[in-house]
């Protein structure tokens, strides 16, 4: 049997309803989808917690993971709003190289 990972739909919840009631409105549409992608959660964190420290950043960077789903809703965000790689690595808060390398990779 396959683990499922972490219920951050529950996860993002509790912390809401625990530690910051007043930023259910601000994050409803997310915590109402079926499936969250890496790209919500880190919108609902940002929503909930704000921007960190540049050294947290650094840190929590290193630790995420991206599907292939989630690769794939990134370049077409570049295609939709015609950034550069730059753009969109600041926008996501990574490396321009990882942006190159995975439009190489998964060009269609």
């Amino acid at each position: 049997m396959k683990n499922p990972g972490p219920n951050y739909k529950l996860i993002f919840s509790d912390i809401i309803d625990l530690k910051h009631p007043d930023k259910r409105v601000a994050c409803k549409n997310l915590l109402e989808k079926d499936d969250l992608s890496a790209l919500d959660i880190i919108k609902l964190n940002t929503i909930i917690f704000g921007n960190s420290g540049k050294d947290a950043e650094i840190f929590n960077q290193k630790h995420r993971t991206y599907s292939q789903a989630d690769i794939k809703q990134i370049i077409e965000y570049q295609k939709k709003n015609k950034l550069s790689n730059l753009q969109v690595a600041r926008d996501f808060k990574m490396s321009r190289n990882t942006i190159s390398k995975w439009k190489k990779n998964y060009a269609e």
